[in-house]
Parts: structure tokens; C-alpha cells; sequence
């Protein structure tokens, strides 16, 4: 076998343009086939870590993949609200760890502004439970501070201290603007790769606060930041003590009497929507296999029409006491050669790329991948592929065995 190997080795070196132009179209097809794959589950890894550590999310009853793509995404509109009696009584229930309130319904610059208090950078988590934290500044303190995320920051340049107006309604453009109480940069968060990057935070009271009548709001701002709490929320998000009881709390929510409510899993409800998405999903993986057979196709040309010119050589070896399957042998030995190289630069290559790409991949697209490739699903791709490869080259391995049944040596 080492022979053969050594064999089909010199073979394929005796060939080297048209190697080397196979040789990089499969590392090309393979690149992708890889990179989809990868990334298709690193991607849906990423999408599942966009909120981490969140029990339950509770909402008005509206559908569970509407309240999660409103308080997680901040995509869409809450049919209703809930009232902040009820948040209260999630503060204090002794499932509850923590408990952070979460008011939509206002926008800066077409960007969503989120009222929230001081449990959301102490509580929220986001890919392996990551925290918040800050590029510059510190959590908002007085009522007409503000949080930004990076996203905000980096497309409108703001720094510390900008002040920044508040304007009604969550469209792009909008015509009623809060202008008698703007808001100053407090602090800026690092990106996160999530929807918080693109969200303004401000605390409750000043979301309520600014929805006052002119006079009330500058009493309000005549006592020092005193303003009195909303009568309503969007939703809440929480950390239950024992997660043993996260069905309980789910299904006595559900039943509350003293307010319409519903409970959601996060991680139920993101399945749900990613699953929406598998068509695309597949699609992406087609597109790459068949990128991947047009290249074995390609290896499979090339081994066949190098069949004329090497009518000599497989005189030689027939010579040489080479029998016809030796001679499949050997041409399946070295699309298996080729394919095996094509495969250990095409992990390399997408290794190198992971790990260049890692931090940008995370901060402007929310895709947290790792560089290490090697998946249960990456390793039986390459198996298909192996498997791919001897079925391909059958035909031109069967184009020589029947050459070497009947070619003798030929005197020049």
C-alpha cells in the first residue's frame, strides 16, 4: 500500500498545472461546504445566546414569538401592556431573584428607546451569560440620563455628555418630539453583537416623566428628579431562584387574576423562531454541496482526461506485475490524495479566518464563532465528502481498469 501510495503521490506531481487548478477549486468548494455549515450552527448558537440567563419572559398575551421579538429583538409593537402592579408583585415573590422591567414605545433617530431600571445592567446576560459592560461612562443615576449602545453611539458619533431628544412612536420619522427634556449621554456600552447595541435606555420614571404635561414635567424637574413611576410596562424579564420551579411560575402567571398575562421560555420561543428560518437554512447548505460536487466533478474530469497520457504508464506497471484492480486502486488513491489536501488547507484556511474575523463577526453581525471547527456535524461532512470523492472517481478509475486489461508496452 505504501507503494501505491508513493505511486499515485509522483503521479499527481507529474501533473502539476492541472493538479493544482483541481487542487484549488476543491479547497474552494470546501471552504464553503464548511463555512456554511459552521456557521449555520454557530450562527444558531449566537442567535440563542442573544439573551442568557432569563427564565421567563412576561408579557401581554399576544403570541410568544410576538413578546420575544419585542423585548428580546425590539422588532414589532406589544398588542398591550401590563400593569406595574404586577411587576411589583414579581419583585416581591419569593421565586423571583431578580426582576427587570422592560417600556417600549418611544424612539431616537429611528433607534428604540427602552425604559428600564438599574436591575437591567446588574441582571441582563447575553452569549456564554456575559454581562454588560461599558466602553466609557456608567449606568444612568439621575432621571435625564441615558445609556446608549454601541451601535447608537458609532452611527450618530455621540460621546459623553451629548444631550439627546426623545421622540414619540417607534417609526423612523416622527413629528412629536420630547425636546423640552433632553437626555445626557451617561454612558456607552461595549458591543455585544445583540439588539442592545442598538438601544437607547432610560430609566422608567423618565419615560413617564416625558409623556407629562409641560407643567407637571417641569415640577417634576423643579423636585430634583421626582417623578412618579408608570402605571404600565411592555414586559419583564426574570431570574427565578430554582429552576426546578420555572413551569410552576409559567403556568400561575398565566392563570394571574388581577392582570392578563402571559409567560414565555426564551429558549422555547427562540427554537420556535429559528425554526421558521429553516428554509434558508437549507437552501445554504444545497447551494454548497452542489459547489462541492461541480469541484468532484471537476477532479473527476481531470483524472479522466489524463487517461490518454497515461497509456504508458500503466503499461509500465502492468509490466511490473500491476493488475487491473491495482490500477483502480491507484487512480482512487490519488483522488483520495488530492481531496484529503484540498480538506486539511480548507479547515486551515477557515480556522485562520475564524480567528481573524472572530471579533468583528461578533461585534457588527451578533455571530459568536468559534475557531474550533472540528463539530460531530463538520466531521461527518467530511466524511461525506470522502465518500463523495470514491464515488466520483469510480468512472475514471473504471476507465483505467479497462485500459489496463488490454494495453500492452508499446516500443517508441
Amino acid at each position: 500500500m505504501n507503494t501505491l501510495i508513493s505511486v499515485a503521490w509522483h503521479s499527481l506531481l507529474s501533473r502539476k498545472k492541472t493538479v493544482l487548478l483541481t487542487f484549488c477549486s476543491l479547497v474552494i468548494s470546501i471552504v464553503v461546504l464548511l463555512s456554511v455549515e459552521h456557521i449555520r450552527l454557530q450562527a444558531k448558537d449566537s442567535f440563542n445566546r442573544t439573551i442568557s440567563g432569563v427564565d421567563l419572559i412576561v408579557g401581554a398575551p399576544s403570541g410568544q414569538l410576538n413578546l420575544l421579538l419585542y423585548s428580546v429583538f425590539r422588532m414589532g409593537s406589544p398588542t398591550n401592556n401590563i400593569a406595574f402592579e404586577s411587576y411589583n408583585m414579581f419583585k416581591e415573590h419569593d421565586l423571583v431573584k431578580w426582576a427587570i422591567p422592560i417600556a417600549l414605545g418611544d424612539s431616537h433617530r429611528s433607534f428604540r428607546v427602552m425604559g428600564t431600571d438599574e436591575a437591567y445592567f446588574e441582571h441582563f446576560r447575553y452569549g456564554n451569560k456575559q454581562p454588560l459592560t461599558f466602553n466609557t461612562g456608567e449606568p444612568f443615576e439621575h432621571l435625564f440620563e441615558t445609556v446608549i449602545g454601541a451601535d447608537v453611539a458609532d452611527t450618530l458619533q455621540y460621546k459623553l455628555g451629548d444631550k439627546i431628544v426623545i421622540s414619540h412612536g417607534m417609526g423612523a420619522t416622527s413629528f412629536t418630539h420630547h425636546d423640552t427634556s433632553p437626555f445626557v449621554i451617561r454612558g456607552i456600552l461595549a458591543p455585544t453583537g445583540t439588539p442592545v447595541d442598538k438601544t437607547v435606555h432610560i430609566r422608567l420614571r423618565a419615560l413617564e416623566a416625558i409623556h407629562l404635561s409641560p407643567n407637571k414635567l417641569t415640577a417634576v424637574i423643579a423636585n430634583h428628579d421626582l417623578a412618579p413611576q408608570p402605571d404600565n410596562i411592555t414586559s419583564v424579564m426574570l431570574g427565578l431562584t430554582n429552576k426546578f420551579a420555572t413551569f410552576t411560575l409559567q403556568r400561575n402567571i398565566n392563570n394571574y387574576p388581577d392582570d392578563r398575562l402571559m409567560a414565555i421560555l426564551p429558549g422555547v420561543a427562540m427554537a420556535e423562531l429559528w425554526s421558521l428560518m429553516s428554509t434558508v437554512e437549507n437552501l445554504l447548505r444545497v447551494i454548497a454541496l452542489l459547489v462541492l460536487i461541480s469541484s468532484l466533478f471537476g477532479l473527476a474530469t481531470m483524472l479522466l482526461a489524463s487517461m490518454n497520457e497515461r497509456r504508458g504508464e500503466i503499461a509500465v506497471l502492468r509490466v511490473l506485475g500491476a493488475g487491473p484492480m491495482v490500477i483502480l486502486i491507484l487512480i482512487l488513491l490519488e483522488a483520495l490524495i488530492l481531496v484529503a489536501l484540498s480538506v486539511m488547507t480548507a479547515m486551515g484556511v477557515l480556522t485562520l479566518a475564524l480567528l481573524s474575523l472572530k471579533d468583528f463577526l461578533a461585534a457588527e453581525f451578533g455571530l459568536f464563532l468559534s475557531h474550533n471547527i472540528l463539530s460531530p456535524e463538520i466531521i461527518m461532512m467530511v466524511g461525506m465528502v470522502f465518500i463523495a470523492t470514491l464515488v466520483v472517481s469510480i468512472f475514471p478509475g473504471y476507465e483505467a481498469y479497462k485500459n489496463a486489461l488490454h494495453t500492452q508496452l508499446y516500443k517508441g
